[in-house]
């Protein structure tokens, strides 16, 4: 009888412990997951975040410059298109990371704000503080993921 008992009681335990084990492995799949899809966002969105901080760059340049109004108008376009592409991976990081949803705004509204700048020196200033709320993300996101 008491053979029984301990076969049974020793069944159980097994499930018991292989069931934990499959749980521990699946949360650690799923964070695996979440890290990747985190990692392919910043990617992407410190990418995005380049080439509109790029075309703005070159659109402001060329209004600065009394550049005729078709070619101004050709970069507002592309300004247009880059700007799009930045609000996937900005929601995707905040939604997956949200301790850098303010980091990732922050470098968002930097790059947007090279837009209207009143000379060549104002646009230079701009753009390096867009580089460094970039570079600051990049090191927020270095630091999320560390722990």
């Amino acid at each position: 009888m008491w053979s029984s008992i301990i076969a049974v009681a020793g069944t159980l335990l097994g499930g018991a412990f292989t069931a934990l084990l499959q749980s521990r492995r699946e949360r650690a799949a799923r964070a695996e997951r979440r890290a990747d899809a985190l990692r392919v966002a910043l990617g992407e969105l410190v990418a995005v975040l380049g080439d509109h901080r790029r075309a703005l760059w070159h659109r402001e340049d060329l209004r600065l410059n009394g550049a005729d109004a078709e070619a101004v108008e050709a970069a507002r376009a592309v300004t247009h298109a880059t700007r799009s592409a930045v609000t996937a991976p900005l929601v995707t990081v905040s939604v997956l990371e949200p301790i850098l949803t303010e980091p990732a705004r922050r470098a968002a509204l930097a790059a947007f704000a090279l837009r209207d700048a009143p000379d060549h020196t104002a646009l230079a200033a701009r753009r390096e503080a867009a580089i460094t709320a970039t570079d600051e993300l990049v090191a927020a996101a270095g630091r999320a993921m560390a722990r």
